[in-house]
């Protein structure tokens, strides 16, 4: 499968953004999705995940309450609403994708990656 994110943008803190994760093939719903950022100087850490099999998603904590994973099979494409955005959310955001996987945090988990989009919040 083949990801490409998009929807990133310069905001203020407090404004909102959408991300898109859009997938080539017709077998997305057997692909676990996550999104993953990163961050100037740090590793790649683990935001939100979404399952194949069911549609609860999984939050690191310092998101829950503000960020919401989902997706639209038909589509073939995973979102992640970002609202009430801070400062300490600016970071290369990337979808990945693991086929029948489970919601892991860590990013080994998952073989198929896109390219990223930039999300910058200004104070």
């Amino acid at each position: 499968v083949q990801l490409q994110a998009s929807g990133g943008g310069l905001v203020q803190a407090g404004d909102s953004l959408r991300l898109s994760c859009a997938a080539s093939g017709n077998t997305f719903n057997r692909y676990t999705i996550a999104w993953f950022r990163q961050a100037p100087g740090k590793e790649r850490a683990f935001v939100a995940a979404i399952s194949w099999s069911e549609g609860k998603g999984y939050y690191v904590d310092s998101v829950k309450g503000r960020f919401t994973i989902s997706r639209d099979n038909a589509k073939n494409t995973a979102y992640l609403q970002m609202n009430s955005l801070k400062p300490d959310d600016t970071a290369m955001y990337y979808c990945a994708a693991d086929l029948y996987g489970s919601t892991s945090p860590i990013p080994e988990q998952y073989a198929y990656w896109g390219q990223g989009t930039l999300v910058t919040v200004s104070s």
